[in-house]
């Protein structure tokens, strides 16, 4: 595209062909035989173990007499295009045609116990898998009202720790959950009033 013998300066030519005239003037650094070297052993390591992070491959890479920090560790597995593979939660995917509604408590002022609660769902890594936390929270004494762990994400641990909530302390002004909550009412009717 650039051609550095032509009569046309190059930072015309990059001008015309939409591109940074920095890119013109950069040339790549070949990679160093050293690190050549330590991609094909970290290459090895992860087709051995592919669930291995960057701490983990420098730590396997010491044992072998390698001296190599975690930050070089992880720049070459960025330039390899390796990452360790894990089970990640799936807990944000909006359902298909979930309507989004505008947030109501931005400047609501919260001044008073039962006035409104909230709910959330968090995953806890375990060794083999996630367990699912839901905790019911009043925001004014930002006390846990009540709270379940589940293996999965069915709504029935969340049903249950509202109606514990609801059975101690009474019924909320409001009750705020985030979008997608596993407590949507088209499927789980939980009626407050």
């Amino acid at each position: 595209m650039i051609d550095r013998s032509h009569d046309l300066p190059l930072t015309r030519q990059a001008r015309e062909l939409g591109i940074s005239r920095g890119s013109v003037y950069y040339l790549p650094r070949p990679v160093s035989d050293a690190d050549l070297k330590v991609m094909r052993r970290i290459d090895e390591l992860h087709l051995e173990f592919p669930f291995a992070g960057s701490r983990m491959l420098r730590d396997l890479l010491r044992q072998e007499g390698i001296e190599i920090g975690r930050c070089h560790v992880a720049t070459l597995m960025k330039k390899m295009a390796i990452e360790a593979l894990y089970r990640r939660p799936n807990t944000s995917k909006a359902a298909p045609g979930h309507k989004v509604y505008p947030y109501l408590l931005r400047k609501l002022p919260i001044v008073r116990p039962n006035q409104v609660w909230a709910t959330d769902i968090s995953y806890i890594p375990m060794a083999r898998g996630f367990v699912y936390l839901v905790a019911i929270v009043d925001w004014f004494s930002r006390k846990v009202l009540a709270h379940r762990v589940s293996i999965t994400m069915e709504a029935d641990f969340c049903v249950e720790a509202l109606e514990e909530a609801l059975a101690r302390y009474g019924k909320p002004e409001i009750f705020n959950t985030d979008q997608g909550s596993q407590l949507d009412t088209s499927k789980n009717p939980v009626i407050l009033s």
